[in-house]
């Protein structure tokens, strides 16, 4: 069962990140381009995450967690430029 399971999310997966990758791209906005880069690298976790659960393999779950942390300060910082127009204060 789980032989299914993983390549059908695995393509799911791929889908949701064309998709935001579209949105990135053609966003209306500037404030949705951020949320679409946002969510883009929150679905690659989890691509990693689920190559990871499916090779067996914890050298997939530490490049996750480190997709993360410079995911969430990515975000940070872009926003904290966007609202004040300096990073750092």
């Amino acid at each position: 069962m789980l032989g299914y399971v993983i390549p059908l999310c695995l393509a799911l997966l791929g889908l949701a990140l064309l998709l935001t990758l579209a949105r990135l791209v053609k966003g209306p906005s500037l404030p949705d381009r951020i949320l679409a880069l946002d969510t883009l690298y929150i679905n690659a976790i989890a691509l990693i995450v689920l190559l990871g659960i499916w090779e067996g393999s914890d050298l997939y779950f530490e490049a996750a967690l480190l997709i993360a942390v410079m995911g969430f300060i990515g975000t940070v910082a872009i926003t904290k430029y966007l609202l004040r127009g300096d990073i750092i204060e």
